[in-house]
Parts: structure tokens; C-alpha cells; sequence
């Protein structure tokens, strides 16, 4: 809890223990997560607001989007499972040439996006804002598709943190029974969305690397490989159609 208090006075409050401060303290030993107190995080150079409250972005995803980043020259790319917006956000904000659709189910997080697309000076002609079950709003075929879909399984649920359980939305974060719900839905329509040649990248639990690989393989990818993150856990593929 300490190590939480001098966080929140540090980013939101310059150090210092003001009356507002005490109120955001009281927040933390009521439970409420720290990055929902503070009220934005650092992802990529870029700040997220998390005002409505959307999935908080982890270091490991920040991980595999700076790969992807780093081999993108420009062209059209979509983040799916959008949330924060962070993953499309940092891909407006590092490569110039690129033009991004996000895609999000959730109605009050696309004005989360809009949020966070306007508090790192966005333009507006590089982007738009989409809602959408996976791609059922989704016409065209991408460059690059980026997708972290929820994932966790159902059954693991008590096992885990119980500030995600209860305060995280859960849509963002369960994936069924097995937490492959999302992914056979995603892999299954991908194909149809992604020029020849073109990159997937998708995040995943470590326990679920060789059938997410298997169902992209099984969905018509040239190539889909498994990759560990900063952790040393299997964390992502990148997917070759």
C-alpha cells in the first residue's frame, strides 16, 4: 500500500499529501486500483486516460505493440478489442505514415478512444472509431491487424486479482469456459480482413500458444509464430496471411 501512495502523490500530485490527495488515499485503502486513481497510465511514449474505466494497459502488451510498431512503415491498420485505445494511440503517435480504425464493442469506451486520441494531438483524418463485435462492423482488408482479446478463462477466475475481478470490466478480460472464446471467433473471420501479406499480431495467455497457433494455421495463415514477452512467458503471435 505504501509503495501505491508514493506512486499516487508522485504522478498526480507533484509529491505532495494535499487535501485532494488524502481523499485519492482513501480511494486506494477502500481497494480501487491505483492507475483508476490516478486516473491515466504511460503506454508507449503516449498518455491514456482511463476516466470510463477500460481495461488498464499491462507492460506485456506494451511490449508486442513496440515490436509491431518497429516494422511498420504505414498503411492501414486496425486495433481490435480496442479498449483504452492504447494499442492504436501509440501507432498514430510512432509511425507517420499510418492510418488506424479501432474497433470496440462497448459504447462508453469509444469515447474513451476519442479521449485518448485527442490528449496525444491525433489528427482526426488518421483515424475513426468503430463499433463493433469483433469485425461485424468491419468492411475492408488491413496492413496490419492488432488484437488483444479477453482471454482469461472462466475457470481460472479465482485465482485471479481480485482488483481485475471486480473492477476491470469483465468483458474485457474473461474469454469463456477456456478463454479461447474471443480467439476462435477473431481467427476464424481474420483471413477476410487482411491483405496478402499482411500482419496479425495477437495477444494471449502463455497456456494457450499451441491452439491459438494451431487455429491460425488452420485459418490460412502462411506463417504464425509464438512469442514470449519481457517475462519470459509465452505472450503473442505474429500471424503471416
Amino acid at each position: 500500500m505504501q509503495k501505491e501512495i508514493r506512486w499516487l502523490l508522485d504522478e498526480k500530485y507533484g509529491g505532495k499529501r494535499t487535501a485532494r490527495a488524502k481523499k485519492d488515499i482513501a480511494r486506494l485503502e477502500k481497494g480501487e486500483h491505483v492507475d483508476y486513481v490516478i486516473g491515466w497510465v504511460r503506454f508507449l511514449g503516449c498518455k491514456i486516460d482511463l476516466s470510463q474505466q477500460p481495461l488498464i494497459p499491462r507492460p506485456e502488451t506494451e511490449y508486442w505493440v513496440e515490436k509491431a510498431i518497429k516494422e511498420m512503415q504505414g498503411g492501414k491498420v486496425i486495433d481490435l478489442f480496442a479498449g483504452s485505445g492504447c494499442v492504436g494511440v501509440a501507432v498514430l503517435k510512432h509511425v507517420p505514415n499510418a492510418d488506424v480504425d479501432f474497433a470496440e464493442t462497448d459504447k462508453k469506451l469509444l469515447l474513451q478512444i476519442e479521449i485518448n486520441t485527442q490528449i496525444n494531438g491525433i489528427g482526426k483524418s488518421r483515424y475513426r472509431v468503430l463499433r463493433s463485435d469483433i469485425f461485424s462492423n468491419v468492411k475492408g482488408r488491413y496492413d496490419y491487424i492488432l488484437a488483444n482479446p479477453p482471454y482469461v478463462a472462466e475457470a481460472r477466475k479465482a485465482r485471479v486479482q481480485r482488483s481485475v475481478r471486480e473492477q476491470e470490466p469483465y468483458h474485457a478480460v474473461f474469454g469463456g469456459k477456456d478463454g479461447l472464446y474471443y480467439i476462435r471467433k477473431f481467427l476464424k473471420e481474420v483471413k477476410k480482413h487482411v491483405v496478402e501479406g499482411g500482419v496479425v499480431y495477437m495477444e494471449f495467455d502463455s497456456s494457450q500458444r499451441q491452439e491459438a497457433l494451431r487455429l491460425a494455421r488452420s485459418a490460412g495463415a502462411a506463417e504464425a509464430v509464438g512469442h514470449k514477452d519481457q517475462y519470459g512467458k509465452w505472450r503473442y503471435a505474429r500471424i503471416v496471411f
